[in-house]
């Protein structure tokens, strides 16, 4: 579902911005920002980094890009 919503000119150039980076829509990146906060705010004792490390490996393994972890 999705619904019209108004924010900042300031947050849709932030957007933009960031959103180069890695190769994001400005509304892409608010999203992803917003679920970057939601977690952050469920989870208050991880760090941004750990967050992010977490989605990355999620995506690496919906991506099929798995491999066996080797203790020691």
């Amino acid at each position: 579902m999705s619904i019209a919503v108004r924010i900042s000119d300031k947050l849709i150039r932030d957007a933009k911005l960031y959103g180069k980076i890695d190769n994001r829509s400005a509304t892409r990146q608010i999203e992803h920002w917003a679920k970057i906060g939601k977690i952050i705010e469920e989870n208050p004792d991880l760090t941004y980094a750990f967050v992010r490390e977490i989605l990355v490996g999620l995506e690496e393994l919906e991506q099929g890009e798995t491999s066996e972890y080797k203790f020691g």
